[in-house]
């Protein structure tokens, strides 16, 4: 099936400007994965730490796109069939009954049909008309067992999936997927082969600054410089759960909920379960001394 192009989006830095309008900062590395995501119609595995904005990346190329997200989120003991549709037992339970009380025939095909079904992600991704792409969010793919990553594979590779009582449905216009990894496992090499791959780092101050500020913009400059500082020696220290961006803006936002405008030790220690979520790691930054997190410390 030939790769369409979405119209307007002539290079990465289109789209990155896109990205950028959309309330997402990406860098060129990001943002060029994601074009040819795009482009090429072919599946992205982003990979990072939890909390550097993977899912956000998802949310934000399909306001880029113009078109819906569309998202599996994964877990152990997830089936293909979760992923792609169930039919509405109820509703057919209602017509059988129905159809007895007035006396009429019902043949088994008339309960399978597309009035019955309910479209999950995957055959939502499928089907859409276009004439952009649906975006495809295939979330925590590693949390997923090894049968769930084999069809999915299957399912990528052929843009189709089976839906015994209809038959086979194939993408008009394929999907923009793009899965998403913390690396809580190995993923199947064939799986990796089929995608383009992109590992977001962790980003640096002014940058987690500038995302803060975007996010939270009820909160001052001066202070989301602050956070940024903080989340950034906070990162340094040896914790079970090192703060990501997501704590870096749920940490700002819980200071500007209290009306705070300047981080200092009061403040810290009022807050830092915002931004840590371990008791061990909140006893681990109270003994090394709450000042080492602020600017001048």
């Amino acid at each position: 099936m030939t790769p369409q192009p979405v119209p307007d989006f002539t290079g990465p830095d289109d789209l990155r400007r896109a990205l950028d309008e959309s309330g997402y900062l990406a860098d060129d590395a990001l943002a060029t994965a994601l074009f040819l995501a795009v482009r090429m119609r072919q599946p992205i595995l982003l990979e990072g730490e939890p909390g550097v904005g993977k899912t956000h990346a998802a949310t934000a190329l399909a306001a880029a796109v113009g078109s819906p997200l569309l998202r599996v989120q994964c877990y152990e003991g997830l089936t293909a069939a979760e992923t792609i549709y169930e039919w509405n037992y109820p509703r057919q339970l209602l017509a059988i009954r129905l159809a007895e009380a007035r006396g009429a025939d019902l043949a088994e095909a008339d309960l399978f049909t597309d009035e019955y079904l309910l479209v999950r992600p995957l055959l939502a991704a499928i089907s859409h008309p276009g004439p952009a792409p649906a975006v495809l969010l295939v979330d925590e793919v590693d949390r997923a067992d090894d049968e769930f990553e084999a069809f999915l594979f299957e399912a990528l590779a052929e843009a189709s999936v089976t839906i015994p009582e209809l038959g086979t449905r194939r993408a008009t216009v394929p999907p923009v997927v793009l899965l998403t990894s913390n690396r809580t496992r190995d993923l199947h090499d064939a799986l990796k082969r089929r995608c383009l791959y992109h590992w977001i780092a962790y980003p640096d101050t002014a940058r987690v600054e500038e995302i803060v500020r975007r996010r939270v913009p009820a909160a001052g400059g001066w202070l989301a410089r602050q956070v940024a500082i903080a989340v950034h020696r906070l990162r340094g220290l040896e914790l079970q759960k090192r703060p990501g961006i997501a704590e870096a803006i749920s940490w700002t936002t819980a200071l500007e909920v209290l009306g705070v405008s300047e981080l200092d030790e009061a403040a810290v220690g009022r807050t830092l379960g915002a931004a840590l979520k371990y008791d061990e790691d909140i006893d681990a930054v109270r003994r090394a001394g709450l000042d080492t997190l602020l600017r001048h410390g």
